[in-house]
């Protein structure tokens, strides 16, 4: 009887009928999965995965590229849909339940991974393809994904021994678990801390539309007044515009201290999961963890890494000491009697920028209403590539503020299914970014086409005005649409090949090379229009907004490289990190941080925070020796943007087809089907230079 249950219950499981899906291209039933689907479905996609490369490795025939390496790419297809919809939802719509079988199941899945990379059997097949590759027939493609499975084996145990395969199977249970307490810890964190104001003459410099929003923000929870809390559309415009001091410095120190002791610590985890990182990468003979993690990008190693962080800081700095004190200068004219402080440097920096260019977030704001900003970004896509958005009210999404689009090519032939899902909710981490719910791959003459998601945290509509985003948001949106049309328009037969599977340095070069466009008044001059009056961002405005394009542009780079250094500094210890027997674990990871980021310190350093137990990129995401990248595609899309500059300045127009034509082709189709430099190359002519970037923000006249 319980047999029958068992059966009974798999069969009403979507995820077990996917392949009979009656929904739009095959899109998730959203309507028809519950939580409890999810465990059933995971255990169902293991097994039969595990079957599968069970098959695989124990094939009688000898070993060959379709009957080992192609099996091995098309296993496990069961639980790339069933992982794909959770840790979707894990991220832009969890719940307490989520997060509990999240935690259940990260051990299962490390263990799953480990049961793969380490079978031996298997291992020796894909090493017998390997060691015939030269005599092979293979394409770029089927070249260079046999020698990513095979890198990927060797570079996750499939060369240990017994003793230290099973070393290294506890050490990545471990890691899976430490990144996933982290990351829970500061949503949690996040999510828990909030400040009730009874008086509005508290919060004075806000407009009406954020004013709105805190009183919203109360309303929801039974209160009466305005609730500030630390997701970034509270945080940034109360850093901005709160004139009152103590209210900033409340919020940046709650905001910079999350996760520093208390019911959420982060900073034992940040020690352990560093000497996990650490461990692993000395089972395979490497003196830390970024001479492991960077062998396989545009980098290569920690050397060239540190050479661009040093290269651009030797750049920058001495602009950005003198934005601090003319910063310095200002706020002491304006009665800040005091040395400024991280909590002055946004209020004090946007006045200025304001009295230098006569322009803020607030007269940019009624010209970039998100309805027309869409239709702005998505007409930046058919002017450059020819491709086009339809709404399709038939696929089901996973929340009632997400929607769902259908993407045609040029010839009006079906290209994508795109999600974008723009607000903040309880339920969604901060940030914003880009995932597929299906990836892009070809199966005999059928090509599976991706399905798409941008998720953001925007400003949201008021009772009075509809959603009006910043400046900063509509470039987050071009960066994040960047990401997804690198998704949408890759054309792989392999699904490991295709879209932003890429070098972690080279995935930011099509989100980056995007925000571009928003500084062109031919792009801007498409949507840009105000939302009641319907007239065109002015003149005189684009002007002022051009004018300020490099204000504080050495500041951000200096702040950005704070964090490239952090992340190395972490993942390049050659030893355990041991707190001193002098030093509290808070102190000595606070004491680490602020040691890592001195020689691009501007700002005092503020007792009791520090950004490493919030900094979920690089200790629950995918980061780790890798937030350099961000600065390393800055520079590649600076100089890959050049073409298009270049271009206009011969046929008048940023549109220039023949441009988009060479970025498509050689970016964003080809995925990581072969080495992203020599891609890079050929759309350019040769490599990238720091020329560009220096000159685009204004460094190059005063430093050289």
């Amino acid at each position: 009887m319980a047999l029958a249950v068992t059966v009974a219950a798999n069969a009403q499981n979507p995820f077990l009928n996917y392949k009979n899906w009656k929904t739009p291209h095959g899109t998730y039933p959203f309507n028809e999965i519950k939580t409890s689907d999810y465990m059933p479905a995971f255990e169902e996609a293991m097994k039969q995965g595990l079957a599968e490369i069970d098959a695989i490795a124990n094939n009688p025939k000898a070993p060959t590229f379709a009957n080992t390496i192609e099996a091995y790419e098309k296993s496990g297809q069961l639980l790339s849909v069933v992982a794909s919809c959770f840790y979707n939802l894990t991220n832009a719509e969890t719940n307490d339940e989520l997060q509990q079988l999240e935690m259940e199941l990260s051990p299962k899945m490390s263990e799953y991974s480990s049961a793969i990379r380490l079978n031996p059997k298997l291992f020796a097949r894909i090493k017998a393809v390997y060691d015939q590759k030269d005599k092979l027939k293979l394409t770029k493609e089927q070249q260079k994904m046999l020698q990513d499975i095979y890198d990927g084996f060797a570079n996750n145990g499939a060369n240990l021994s017994a003793e230290d395969k099973e070393v290294y199977r506890k050490l990545s249970a471990q890691l899976s678990k430490l990144t996933l307490q982290y990351g829970q810890n500061v949503l949690k964190a996040t999510n828990a801390w909030t400040m009730l104001i009874t008086d509005e003459k508290q919060l004075a410099g806000l407009n009406s539309d954020v004013l709105d929003m805190l009183r919203k923000n109360a309303e929801s929870k039974g209160l009466k007044g305005y609730l500030l809390n630390l997701k970034p559309t509270t945080y940034i415009p109360v850093m901005e515009d709160c004139d009152n001091r103590d209210i900033r410095r409340e919020l940046y120190t709650a905001y910079n201290s999350r996760c520093i002791g208390g019911e959420f610590d982060n900073t034992q985890i940040i020690i352990d999961i560093a000497n996990t990182r650490l461990a692993l990468a000395n089972l395979f003979q490497k003196d830390c963890y970024a001479d492991k993690a960077l062998y396989k990008t545009m980098a290569k190693n920690k050397e060239n890494v540190y050479r661009l962080l040093d290269q651009m800081r030797d750049a920058y700095m001495p602009v950005a000491r003198q934005e601090a004190e003319e910063m310095q200068q200002y706020a002491t004219e304006h009665g800040l009697y005091a040395k400024l402080q991280p909590w002055d440097w946004s209020y004090y920096s946007k006045k200025l920028k304001a009295e230098k260019y006569s322009i803020s977030d607030d007269d940019l704001r009624p010209y970039f209403e998100l309805e027309n900003v869409k239709k702005g970004v998505f007409g930046l896509a058919k002017r450059l590539y020819g491709i086009t958005f339809k709404e399709n009210k038939n696929i089901q999404v996973y929340h009632p503020e997400v929607s769902a689009y259908d993407v045609f090519d040029e010839k009006g032939k079906f290209l994508a299914v795109y999600y974008c899902d723009f607000h903040p909710r309880d339920g969604k981490r901060g940030g914003a970014w880009m995932n597929d719910f299906q990836p892009q791959y070809r199966e005999g003459k059928k090509d599976h086409r991706p399905h798409v998601v941008n998720v953001m945290n925007f400003t949201r509509a008021t009772d009075t005005k509809p959603a009006l985003l910043t400046y900063d948001e509509v470039r987050t949106f071009l960066h994040e649409f960047g990401h997804g049309l690198h998704g949408m328009l890759t054309q792989c037969q392999y699904s490991s090949m295709s879209g932003t599977n890429v070098p972690r340095d080279f995935v930011e070069l099509p989100s980056q090379f995007n925000e571009n466009f928003i500084d062109e008044k031919e792009f801007l001059d498409t949507f840009a229009k105000h939302y009641i009056t319907g007239e065109p961002l002015p003149q005189e405005l684009l002007d002022r907004m051009h004018a300020s394009q490099t204000y504080h542009a050495a500041y951000a780079c200096v702040r950005q490289l704070s964090f490239g250094y952090l992340d190395m500094a972490w993942h390049t210890i050659t030893t355990p990190f041991v707190v001193p027997q002098e030093l509290t674990t808070q102190q000595a990871v606070l004491r680490f941080g602020d040691e890592a980021m001195a020689s691009v310190q501007l700002l005092p350093i503020v007792q009791g925070t520090q950004m490493e137990t919030a900094f979920t990129h690089i200790f629950s995401g995918g980061y780790a020796a890798g937030y350099y990248s961000y600065k390393w595609s800055e520079l590649l899309d600076a100089d890959a943007f050049a073409v298009f500059k270049e271009a206009a300045k011969k046929n008048g127009s940023i549109f220039d087809k023949k441009a988009a034509q060479l970025f498509r082709k050689n970016i964003l189709e080809r995925g990581g089907t072969e080495d992203p430099m020599e891609l890079y190359k050929r759309f350019r002519g040769g490599e990238p230079t720091i020329d560009a970037i220096l000159e685009r923000d204004g460094i190059k006249a005063i430093t050289f």
